[in-house]
């Protein structure tokens, strides 16, 4: 929905459901409760979570028909596609599969572009749209830097390829829409000066001549369309747990020429690494509920004189917990944005707060906004809600801070 010139929804990547008519079904089901209770009376936004095999599906011509004439009838709108996970999501063992497969694939690339040729058509003619997508790939998949760099090399022809793609989209239809990288944890991609990076020494210094020859431009227009093109996903959990300051960060990347294309509303867990082993031996087993086996839950460590750490998972982190002398970590499990502590665990909660003054104060950062707590089915059982009040509660949340 439209509120204070930005569009907001929630991720339907939140639902279970690979297949089209499992996605389908979630989306029947919840978006008019979500609607009713937020008392809605105006077009919904909608964040589609798209995985492969339902795009194979919603492509066909009756299929998306069908969809677009329920949006109609719904009073509903997509504006943004989460085109992260490519397969399965839910309910089995995703962890560092959610990479899979990477940008180094020509799989990754058609099926984001399968997914904006489905949102050109889905998208109203006033509204740019976008797809988030991994941050190139998995950083541990690569054993030396020669793997490293030959897999940037493949990964960024793949997503200028896209980029060709959605100039000619444009082009065809008029409206823009652009790729959103959504740096992580363990990513190859995982703060604010690597995706600085990945412009400087990839997308720039390759793709301009390889645009501009294949489009017939000047070097500048190419430049100008890979910066339309190719943005950020700005999710403020994984920002958080890399410890940047929200505002350092949006100015630098105004200063690179990079925009934001969505901002992802989401909270990590945060806790204070006490001294006493007694409270420390507590503090293990607050954390052990949330040792789970679906998704990676990377863990940044920050010590006294300001270094960091980073684990893999958190069964790694909790290995060291009796004798580390990190003060603070911050985990990669996203929470429920409308609380600020789990009874003895906190959340990074102020950063959302935060990031939504900075937008406030300036429009220009960005205009999507999506809540991302996609962990509802996993959160230990006293922090779940029926899901259609969770859902509603986050957005209501997030609408009382925008006002």
């Amino acid at each position: 929905m439209e509120i204070k010139g930005f569009q907001l929804s929630y991720c339907s990547n939140i639902h279970p459901g690979e297949s089209w008519e499992a996605t389908f079904e979630n989306l029947t089901k919840y978006i008019p409760e979500v609607k009713n209770r937020l008392s809605v009376d105006k077009p919904f936004g909608i964040g589609l979570r798209l995985s492969n095999e339902a795009s194979l599906i919603l492509e066909k011509p009756e299929q998306l028909a069908e969809f677009k004439n329920w949006l109609e009838a719904e009073g509903a709108y997509v504006f943004t596609l989460n085109g992260f996970p490519y397969g399965d999501f839910h309910r089995t063992a995703v962890k560092d599969q959610v990479h899979f497969p990477d940008w180094t694939t020509t799989d990754r690339r058609d099926y984001t572009v399968r997914s904006f040729k489905i949102l050109a058509q889905l998208l109203p003619e006033s509204i740019d749209g976008g797809i988030s997508t991994s941050p190139v790939s998995y950083r541990h998949w690569f054993k030396s830097e020669s793997a490293l760099n030959a897999g940037m090399k493949t990964a960024t022809q793949h997503l200028l390829e896209v980029v060709e793609e959605l100039v000619e989209i444009k082009k065809q239809t008029g409206k823009s829409m652009h790729l959103d990288i959504e740096p992580e944890p363990d990513g190859i991609l995982e703060n604010s000066d690597e995706m600085i990076w990945l412009f400087s020494d990839w997308l720039l210094p390759i793709g301009k001549p390889w645009l501009a020859e294949k489009l017939g431009i000047s070097e500048d227009e190419a430049e100008n369309r890979i910066k339309e093109h190719i943005q950020v996903c700005y999710d403020v959990c994984h920002f958080a747990i890399v410890y940047e300051k929200p505002a350092d960060t949006f100015a630098k990347f105004e200063k690179a020429g990079i925009n934001i294309g969505k901002i992802q509303i989401s909270a990590a867990l945060r806790v204070l690494i006490p001294h006493e082993p007694a409270a420390r031996d507590l503090l293990k087993v607050n954390l052990l509920p949330f040792e789970e086996s679906t998704y990676l839950h990377q863990v940044v460590a920050k010590r006294k004189d300001g270094t960091l750490n980073s684990y893999s998972d958190l069964p790694e982190a909790l290995k060291v917990l009796d004798t580390t002398d990190e003060e603070e970590w911050r985990i990669h499990f996203h929470v429920p944005v409308f609380l600020d502590n789990y009874g003895a665990l906190a959340s990074t909660q102020d950063q959302i707060s935060i990031v939504l003054n900075e937008i406030l104060k300036n429009p220009s950062i960005a205009n999507h906004l999506e809540v991302e707590t996609y962990t509802w089915e996993v959160l230990p059982e006293d922090t779940r809600l029926n899901l259609g009040e969770s859902i509603s509660r986050e957005l209501a949340w997030v609408i009382e801070k925008l006002n």
